[in-house]
């Protein structure tokens, strides 16, 4: 599938050449060219990379940069004149994922897209909160270092948790993450699936708890302080 970069750029010719690289290099390009409701517009274009410029018009990089990572996970490829350490740090303090100088080599800059998109790619293999990854082809999870393979069912059943860390699990939808329908369930085999999972969340020790919603399903939550799991 051919990947998406949104162009944000306020030097006509520089927009143009990063273009014209890109779609060489087989991207779909969309560039930007009103800037005060940037962050909006490339939300809305659901790309796979975002290349930024710092100095724009009416408002600076760093303010559309800190409004998406506000309501999204876009790489964030900075490309900018500005080469003080200061504003590369404050970038990637921010949420960017690189800080290139301009002017820069093409080769520079499609391999250090190339390195962003494979990273993106394999965070899709995973899904994480705080203190918690799980690798959704092994259904390894990995709590502060410490890491076990989980069974397939108790894998599928974190999967289905993390997804919805905080909010209920019910049990239809656990039926059908599990069996791939909600009728003729034994619900004892939920339950013990559900009881191993616990065991093996307390012997991780996690900072989350799967709280048991009585009649209705389950909830990942984090442990409070003093509470004993």
């Amino acid at each position: 599938m051919v990947k998406k970069i949104v162009i944000v750029e306020d030097e006509i010719f520089m927009r143009e050449e990063l273009q014209y690289i890109l779609e060489k290099a087989g991207y779909d390009v969309l560039c930007v060219n009103e800037f005060s409701n940037a962050a909006d517009e490339i939300i809305a274009s659901s790309p796979d990379l975002l290349l930024l410029d710092l100095n724009l018009p009416n408002i600076s990089g760093f303010e559309i940069c800190k409004q998406i990572r506000g309501k999204s996970n876009i790489p964030i490829l900075v490309l900018t004149g500005r080469d003080a350490m200061k504003d590369e740090l404050h970038a990637l303090d921010i949420g960017a994922d690189e800080y290139l100088n301009k002017p820069c080599r093409s080769e520079r800059l499609l391999a250090r897209i190339n390195n962003l998109l494979r990273r993106l790619e394999d965070r899709k293999n995973y899904l994480e909160i705080k203190g918690i990854s799980l690798d959704l082809q092994t259904y390894t999870i990995n709590v502060k270092g410490k890491a076990a393979v989980l069974p397939e069912n108790q894998g599928k059943i974190m999967e289905l948790l993390l997804e919805n860390c905080g909010r209920l699990v019910t049990k239809d939808m656990l039926f059908k993450k599990l069996w791939g329908t909600t009728e003729y369930v034994d619900e004892n085999a939920l339950h013990v699936n559900m009881t191993r999972l616990k065991k093996s969340l307390n012997n991780l020790d996690t900072d989350y708890k799967i709280n048991t919603v009585r009649g209705k399903g389950y909830c990942l939550e984090p442990v409070r302080k003093n509470e004993d799991n």
